[in-house]
């Protein structure tokens, strides 16, 4: 019985193989593409908020000033609310990190500080606001903006208290939400109602009430 010839592989032809590499190269471009398109919504929406305010801002003025298409953004996005929170989580993950310094001390006063000028004084801080004034009149936007913010938040500002329990700087059995608390919740009451100015002062001395109370 004869031995089976093997069939060497064919070639691609020049043609074939110019082809499925332009093809990869418009795929890669493409996606390039789409994601600059959404980033330039994200930052459009973050300007038009701060300057024009929440009722100022539509779907239409979103795009123009994106320079993009109407429907590119219906693509992403189904309501201007839908894009406005979409703006605000990615500027709080991208500008408010938690610090880790191995100190309870170091780590709250650089935490504090860095979230009062994330409130206070940033651009996101204003689209923050906004946000707020809207749940007050849209309950089923104040129902989504909750789930999608303060959670993720929540946990952000209990981090340093937790790690700090974890090394064995702060008691096991702290009341780590209460506590987080009245670290945090001074800072909120500045921003949203009473409007006074939040500075280093004010939130080292926040951290120095807690570290009292540690003792």
């Amino acid at each position: 019985m004869g031995r089976s010839r093997r069939r060497r592989p064919t070639a691609p032809s020049p043609a074939g193989e110019w082809t499925a590499r332009w093809s990869a190269v418009r795929r890669r471009h493409g996606r390039q593409g789409t994601e600059q398109a959404r980033q330039a919504v994200l930052e459009a929406t973050d300007d038009l908020l701060a300057e024009k305010g929440f009722a100022g801002v539509t779907m239409e003025g979103i795009a123009a000033r994106a320079g993009v298409a109407k429907q590119t953004v219906y693509r992403w996005w189904s309501t201007k609310t839908d894009v406005l929170v979409d703006a605000f989580l990615q500027d709080l993950a991208e500008e408010l990190t938690v610090p880790d310094h191995g100190d309870i001390a170091l780590d709250l006063r650089a935490y504090l500080r860095q979230l009062g000028h994330f409130l206070s004084r940033s651009h996101p801080g204003a689209v923050f606001k906004a946000l707020i004034a809207q749940t007050q009149h849209d309950p089923v936007f104040a129902d989504d903006f909750r789930a999608r913010y303060l959670d993720e938040q929540r946990r952000r500002d209990r981090l340093p208290l937790e790690r700090a329990a974890r090394r064995g700087q702060l008691p096991t059995d702290l009341d780590v939400a209460a506590e987080t608390d009245q670290l945090v919740g001074p800072l909120y009451y500045r921003v949203l109602v009473t409007n006074e100015p939040i500075g280093e002062d004010f939130t080292d001395r926040l951290v120095d009430a807690f570290l009292r109370r540690m003792r």
